[in-house]
């Protein structure tokens, strides 16, 4: 399952935890992503996936934000990843629950 490849990934990379659901007691900083779509051709998957870092400070958010950037892109050096390509990028604050985040869209071809 490509979620738990990645999730494994980043956990080796990142300076924070990363997370595939919002914990009911979570950290100051930390990652949530989720794929947000899929396809599949002549056996090649790609999916979508929406990465959000999450911080105390809109300038932490947009810190750990490009950490993570940097994190996924050398994802590339694993056998089950062949293209990674930034969707885009944005400040995703939480109005909501005022929780300072950006989002990292990435869309990601693996095996």
């Amino acid at each position: 399952m490509i979620e738990i490849t990645i999730k494994q990934f980043l956990d080796g990379q990142m300076s924070v935890p990363v997370f595939l659901e919002k914990q009911s007691n979570s950290p100051k900083r930390f990652i949530l992503f989720e794929k947000t779509s899929g396809t599949k051709k002549n056996h090649i998957k790609s999916g979508t996936f929406a990465f959000q870092s999450y911080a105390e400070s809109m300038y932490e958010a947009a810190t750990l934000n490009e950490e993570l950037k940097e994190a996924i892109e050398n994802m590339i050096q694993l056998d089950e990843i062949s293209n990674i390509s930034l969707n885009s990028d944005y400040n995703f604050t939480d109005t909501e629950t005022k929780q300072y985040r950006y989002q990292a869209v990435f869309d990601i071809t693996y095996y």
